[in-house]
This record gives structure tokens, C-alpha cells and sequence, in this order.
């Protein structure tokens, strides 16, 4: 089955019962067992539900792994994913990475023990430098946030092996739609289903894949012993979302793409990151690697004041955080999203502003850009 169809089919066949072409939301907190210590599938809805097992299902499939596990956040499925590792640890983390990231692991792993670099991942002599032997775990964003800066999975991936290393892919930015990391040699994908996958910006969601069978085993027991999970009402949003992802992904490249241009040629713009661009110093790995440059699109001017003129002027891009969903976003990441790496080795100008471009017609929020810009 094609990309389209697994997103629809795979694990949503109708109600068994009643013959509902939608998955039910099974709101239960325990499940009736037929015996002492029998249960039919789960006893309590921490360890499982019918809802979120079939979300797993469909983002195991497309995404090309063996099993897919649910959290109740992104940085839930991060936190779980942290906890296969042990004290003394070290990961290894792209120089432009989520904010939440860099906090977990600068504020609150950094008290149990786990160790961490930043390395600008683009540069594969540079991450060699930086891979010890305690090295358990590389990390990496593609497209990075917010700077959109483009990794050669594979080539990243092979250096982790070779180094005893898994490497995990946060695959948000890009969707299974456009990007494939375990086809390309990570060993975990990552998402924050709040995004593209869910698409509508109403649920709070994480999920991981995997196909390896040591660490399925691991996560699926902190699942249950941690208890990051999502509700059933989230996962059944979640499963709504996926059956169009194709569908929005296609729109919101189209957009980005034109919106990106745009902004190329405007004489108060003074950089524009956006790996679509043929001058993007990720362009080529991007065309190997991704199906499409996605719906993210970051540029600079001249001053802060020029950037939080333009980031409260807009009026079909809304001034808030995220990204992913149908609508247009527009934010500041330096004093947003990325506040809590001020102070650290990651840098980010406060000239900068991300755009989550929407599904919009891209003639309305090029029109929206040009005004704000003046």
C-alpha cells in the first residue's frame, strides 16, 4: 500500500461490533479481566488502549518500523527515551536544537548524571571530534529548529554505530511524508505529534518508532513504569490528523516554497533559511534525503525592533508558539521557543523569525508578509 492509503487503512479497520469506519475513543481507565491475572489484552490503561495501539500501528507503518509507542508529549517520548540510558552517559546534540530539548538535558538530566555535547551536526569531522567512548545516544534534528539546517542522516547514523552508538532522529519538521530516517540508518524516530501529525493545534502528543527489538522491549516498560501516556481522546485527534497528512504536507511545502522566495528578494530580509532554496547550504542533502523541503521557513533582518515589528504585525500568520497546524504561525524563537538555551553554546540572534506556513492560499500570506514588512 502507498504512503496515502497505509495513513488511512493501517490498523483503523471498521468496529467490529457496530462496523464505525473511525477507531472508537475507548475513554476507560481499567479493563473488566476474565480471570485473576488474566486480562485480555491490557488490566490497566496506562500499560494500553485500543485507541492509542492503533495510532502506534499506522505510525509504526509509515514511518517504516517495527513498533510505535505514544506519549502524552513530545518531550515525554524524549524523557522516556533518556531513561533507557544510565548514569555517566553521554549524548551528543546538534548545535540548533529544540529549546525543550536543551533544558531537559542541561537542567534536569544533567542531575542524574547524563553528560552532553553540542556539535554542528552538518559538519561529520566535527561530530567525530566530539563522539567519546561513553557516548550512548547522538541526536538529531532534520531540518533543524530553528535554523533549518539539513543532516546527512546517514552518514550521521553510520558514525554513531561505529562509535557503539544509537542514533535518534527528531523527525517533527519533516513527517514520515517527507523523511524516512530508519531507511537511512537511525536506529528511533522521534515526533511531537502536537505538529504536523496531528495538524489542527488541538492536542498535546509524542510519539517514538523503532525496529529494534532490545530497545522496543525497554521502552515499552517505562511506558507503563514511567506513564508519559496520552489519553484516548488525544490519540484518536492524533489518528484523524494522520488520514490527511499527505494532503497538508503537499500544501504546506507549496507555500513555504513561494513564501520562501519571496522573502529572498525582499530588501529588508538579510538572510532566509529555508532548505529549498538552491543556495541553502543543506539544498543537496535535502534532495537526496527528503521527498519534499517541508512548511518551515526562518529568516533575519536588520534589528530586534525590525523583527518584533514584523512578528506583531501580521495578521493571518498568529503570534504564537508550535507549528505544524493548518493555520499560519508566526514567532520570534530567540525570546519564544528557544528562551531557555540563552546563555548556552546555542546561539540564536534575536533578528530571527520563524514561520510555521499553513494551508492557506500562499497569495494571502505573501500578501499578510509584504504589508507586515512594510
Amino acid at each position: 500500500m502507498r504512503f496515502e492509503t497505509r495513513a488511512i487503512h493501517v490498523g483503523q479497520d471498521p468496529d467490529a461490533e457496530f462496523g464505525s469506519v473511525n477507531v472508537p475513543i475507548y475513554q476507560t481507565s481499567t479493563y473488566a479481566q476474565p480471570a485473576v491475572g488474566k486480562p485480555k489484552a491490557w488490566d490497566y490503561a496506562r500499560a494500553g488502549n485500543p485507541t492509542r495501539e492503533a495510532l502506534q500501528q499506522v505510525l509504526a507503518s509509515l514511518e517504516g518500523g517495527s513498533k510505535g509507542l505514544c506519549f502524552s508529549s513530545g518531550l515525554g517520548a524524549t524523557t522516556t527515551l533518556l531513561l533507557t540510558l544510565k548514569p555517566g552517559d553521554h549524548v551528543l546534540i546538534s548545535d540548533d536544537v529544540y529549546g525543550g530539548t536543551y533544558r531537559l538535558l542541561a537542567r534536569v538530566m544533567d542531575g542524574w548524571g547524563l553528560a552532553f555535547d553540542t556539535v554542528d551536526m552538518t559538519d561529520l569531522v566535527a561530530c567525530r571530534s566530539v563522539v567519546r567512548e561513553d557516548t550512548a545516544l547522538v541526536w538529531v534534528e532534520s531540518p533543524t529548529n530553528p535554523f533549518l539546517k539539513v543532516v546527512d542522516i546517514a552518514a550521521v547514523a553510520d558514525l554513531a554505530h561505529r562509535a557503539g552508538a544509537r542514533c535518534v532522529v527528531d523527525n517533527t519538521f519533516a513527517t514520515p511524508y517527507l523523511q524516512r530516517p530508519l531507511e537511512l540508518g537511525a536506529d528511533v524516530v522521534l515526533h511531537s505529534m502536537t505538529k504536523y501529525l496531528g495538524g489542527h493545534s488541538d492536542l498535546i502528543g509524542g510519539a517514538l518508532v523503532t525496529s529494534d527489538e532490545e530497545l522496543t522491549e525497554r521502552l515499552a516498560f517505562l511506558v507503563n513504569a514511567a506513564g508519559a501516556v496520552p489519553g484516548p481522546m488525544d490519540c484518536y485527534l492524533a489518528l484523524r490528523g494522520v488520514k490527511t497528512l499527505a494532503l497538508r504536507m503537499e500544501a504546506h511545502c507549496r507555500g513555504a516554497k513561494q513564501i520562501a522566495e519571496f522573502l529572498q528578494n525582499h530588501p529588508k530580509v538579510t538572510r532566509v533559511h529555508y532548505p529549498g532554496l538552491p543556495g541553502h547550504p543543506g539544498f543537496e542533502v535535502a534532495v537526496r534525503q527528503m521527498r519534499d523541503f517541508g512548511g518551515m521557513v526562518s529568516f533575519e533582518v536588520e534589528s530586534r525592533d525590525e523583527a518584533i515589528h514584523v512578528a506583531e504585525s501580521t495578521e493571518l500568520f498568529f503570534l504564537a508558539e508550535s507549528l505544524g497546524g493548518v493555520e499560519s504561525l508566526i514567532e520570534l524563537p530567540g525570546p519564544m521557543t528557544h528562551a531557555s538555551v540563552s546563555g548556552s553554546p546555542i546561539e540564536v540572534p534575536d533578528t530571527l523569525i520563524r514561520l510555521s506556513v499553513g494551508i492557506e492560499h500562499p497569495d494571502d500570506l505573501l500578501g499578510d508578509l509584504e504589508q507586515a514588512l512594510g
